[in-house]
């Protein structure tokens, strides 16, 4: 399962609820789950293929210039494993989120999510309307 992009999960099969299945039923938190597990698992990953990478790739180059473009590279790797790691702290959060039943729910005003957002971004904790709230919060300071 290859990501299109370092902090996207996988694509795995979309889930479609039966016609009279209950929202965040047993059998979609067990999806939602098996997904979560599977992206914190290629996360972890990539990290030790990062850790590998770096130490075989460190090299004392003697001009300054490839020294530069490797300090670059490498701190540009390790930018995104931040953002990975702080990433990895969300997936744990909706796994403690599923397993408390709160998982699909909106933290801002309790209404359910959506199957279509949450197979989008797994680890969303507000609706819609919430979110984009909270968006326009953040651009007006």
């Amino acid at each position: 399962m290859a990501s299109t992009h370092p902090l996207a999960p996988a694509a795995p099969t979309s889930y479609q609820p039966a016609e009279d299945e209950a929202y965040m039923s047993d059998a979609q938190r067990a999806y939602f789950r098996k997904a979560l597990l599977d992206w914190k698992q290629e996360l972890i990953d990539e990290v030790s293929r990062t850790v590998n990478h770096m130490q075989d790739e460190s090299t004392a180059f003697p001009d300054p210039n490839d020294r530069a473009t490797q300090e670059e590279e490498f701190s540009l790797e390790l930018r995104t494993r931040d953002r990975e790691r702080k990433l990895l702290k969300k997936i744990s959060e909706s796994l403690a989120q599923i397993d408390s039943g709160d998982y699909g729910y909106c933290e801002g005003c309790g209404v359910e999510i959506g199957l279509p957002r949450m197979q989008a971004r797994p680890t969303a904790t507000l609706c819609i309307d919430c979110k984009m709230l909270e968006e326009i919060r953040e651009k007006q300071g």
